[in-house]
């Protein structure tokens, strides 16, 4: 997997619902290396700090694969990197091969794997369609969220390369199937909420709406 383009957000004010907001979901081609820290991405301002950003959801990758499919669905859209309001854009991602707790090396970083990602209404702002909200979550290509083990720099052409696997882990794909599941898989249920590696607010959705574990 490699990096083929970066970004960042400035603030930007959105009008939903007949409401003013400030967001960092739209992001803009950034050509200077990256820095990643433990709470987010140098510069890149994120207005809602509570569902973003933090220890759990230092950045956000998508794979420059799944754009395809999206831009035969869109053709009218203008797309651009950071569509999906990534701050790296990979040239591939299989999340069916990626597992929760996963570590990697990318440039001078070492990351973690600790979540899917999973789509709100800015989303649907970026395609000028709320639509793409269900569509997205049914496609099963949500991209990753990562936590920093190791704050460093990134830049384009930077390889993310397994460093180290923990056994029995499930896939971001497994993860993503159990937030949107009508009737969870009991086994992988386990395995999830005891995994130390997932983030902490993914146990606690899952909690919420399965209130028998």
């Amino acid at each position: 997997m490699k990096v083929i383009s970066l970004q960042i957000a400035k603030k930007k004010e959105i009008l939903f619902n007949n409401k003013m907001e400030e967001t960092g979901f739209f992001k803009n081609l950034y050509k200077e290396q990256l820095t990643l820290n433990k709470e987010g991405v140098l510069g890149d301002f994120v207005a809602d700090k509570v569902h973003h950003g933090g220890l759990d959801k230092a950045s956000y990758l998508f794979g420059y694969n799944h754009y395809s499919y999206w831009q035969k669905k869109y053709p009218e859209l203008a797309f651009k990197y950071g569509q999906f309001g990534e701050n790296i854009t990979l040239d591939s991602i299989n999340e069916n091969d990626i597992l929760i707790g996963d570590e990697y090396t990318l440039g001078e970083v070492l990351l973690q794997i600790t979540q899917p990602r999973q789509p709100c209404y800015k989303l649907g702002i970026a395609f000028n369609n709320q639509k793409i909200v269900n569509e997205f979550r049914d496609y099963f290509s949500p991209g990753l969220y990562i936590r920093i083990l190791k704050e460093g720099k990134v830049k384009k052409g930077d390889q993310m390369i397994l460093s180290n696997r923990l056994e029995n882990s499930p896939s971001v794909l497994e993860v993503y199937s159990l937030l949107y599941s009508k009737s969870p898989d009991e086994n992988l249920m386990t395995r999830v909420l005891s995994h130390e590696s997932i983030a902490s607010n993914v146990k606690t959705y899952l909690q919420r709406k399965w209130k028998n574990y």
